[in-house]
């Protein structure tokens, strides 16, 4: 299951997303994406990863991202470490922000400090983990203002049998859409510290943190997280930098 290179390409599609004047294509929703996806591929011995790859495969990422932010802003997402770095940009903000984190540690109370394990650098098969960890975050926070419905799950289902590229991350991306947002069973996901930094970061990326339920949805996920307050800060503030960057 190629999570890695799905997320890649989301994440570098934030400047395709600005550009549009609606985030969704033309059919409506991420069924609609599922659907433009399935008509643009010249065949079945692809995967995924190639046809997101392929011509147009990035207004089809944006298209994505589109419907999962809904009717948010894609301004956090379209910044210009997101746009040009893709998956490899979110863990450079983790490794930095999870670094200056344990530096303080340090600092305070003689904590030791180790090289952070970020999604930038990792082997393949971790990488891969990581990457699901973040996706799995991503969907879920989309969900935080309740606008994937079931209209829109609705539509994915229909398109699911016209995509034989990579049908696992599409049973997959089916079930953690259909999921109840439960921050609890998103945390689990979370193996390592720099894992449950990138989660969030992501998160934080994706929700709008001046909505009620989006800014309740990412504290108690931070606390599933089990994120401690100065870490939580830490992460958040690194975001912001990047954002004005």
């Amino acid at each position: 299951m190629n999570t890695r290179g799905l997320l890649d390409q989301l994440l570098k599609s934030g400047q395709d997303l600005l550009q549009q004047k609606s985030g969704a294509s033309s059919s409506g929703g991420l069924g609609g994406l599922l659907g433009g996806m399935a008509g643009g591929k010249g065949g079945k011995g692809g995967d995924l990863g190639t046809l997101l790859k392929g011509a147009g495969g990035g207004a089809l990422a944006a298209g994505a991202l589109g419907a999962l932010l809904g009717n948010k802003s894609a301004r956090k997402v379209g910044s210009k470490v997101i746009t040009y770095g893709g998956l490899a940009a979110l863990g450079v903000i983790a490794y930095k922000a999870y670094g200056n984190w344990q530096e303080q540690q340090r600092a305070s109370n003689a904590r030791p400090v180790s090289e952070p394990q970020t999604v930038d650098r990792l082997p393949a098969p971790q990488a891969e983990l990581h990457s699901q960890a973040i996706l799995r975050a991503l969907v879920a926070a989309a969900k935080a203002d309740g606008h994937v419905d079931a209209k829109e799950r609705q539509l994915i289902e229909e398109q699911i049998g016209a995509l034989a590229d990579d049908p696992e991350l599409l049973r997959w991306l089916d079930t953690e859409l259909n999921k109840p947002l439960d921050p609890a069973e998103v945390a689990r996901a979370a193996t390592t510290p720099e894992m449950a930094a990138e989660m969030y970061i992501a998160s934080v990326l994706m929700v709008d943190e001046e909505h009620f339920m989006e800014r309740a949805y990412l504290d108690e996920l931070s606390r599933q997280l089990k994120l401690e307050p100065s870490l939580k800060a830490e992460l958040e503030a690194q975001v912001r930098r990047e954002l004005v960057g």
